[in-house]
């Protein structure tokens, strides 16, 4: 099948999230539920896009991620068997984030507050997903500064420049 360069394909697998960082003495004070253990490993990382394995808990992820446009990039993430993540992990990866990820219900949406180990440790980041880039959503008070389309807090980034080394 041919499908000409100039046919434009609008975009259905499209992530719109907002990140900030996170007051550690207010996140500390309210009861939240479980979170999840982390391990994602990259297998690719360039300006156009990135691949990662995820093991989240019991599951495993393949994603892979365009690039971003400030609120939104494109992504397309498919669940896999957790032993074949953690062998692509082990056996392929670049780099590597260790986080746990709490999830915490506010109004429509549903902040995921992830609290990094290991290089990352002492980094602590929220992000919402959105249906638009305009659209209106509750904020917590133990959010603080928003770090969306800064660079160096994607996970990718963080994965090659961790936390702990910056200035």
């Amino acid at each position: 099948m041919y499908i000409s360069a100039n046919l434009y394909v609008p975009m259905k697998n499209l992530e719109i999230e907002r990140k900030f960082l996170v007051d550690r003495i207010k996140w500390s004070l309210p009861a939240k539920p479980p979170g999840t253990e982390y391990l994602q490993g990259y297998l690719s990382i360039d300006e156009e896009k990135v691949v990662r394995v995820r093991v989240a808990g019991d599951k495993g992820f393949l994603t892979i991620k365009g690039k971003s446009e400030t609120f939104s990039h494109p992504e397309f993430e498919y669940e896999i068997p957790v032993d074949d993540a953690s062998e692509l992990i082990t056996r392929y990866t670049v780099s590597r984030v260790e986080k746990t990820r709490t999830r915490i219900p506010a109004g429509n949406h549903t902040w995921e507050v992830d609290e990094f180990h290991g290089e990352n440790e002492g980094l602590l980041m929220a992000e919402i997903e959105l249906k638009s880039p305009g659209e209106i959503f509750d904020t917590p008070d133990w959010l603080r500064e928003e770090v969306t389309g800064d660079k160096r807090y994607y996970n990718a980034y963080l994965s090659l420049h961790p936390f702990r080394t910056w200035p």
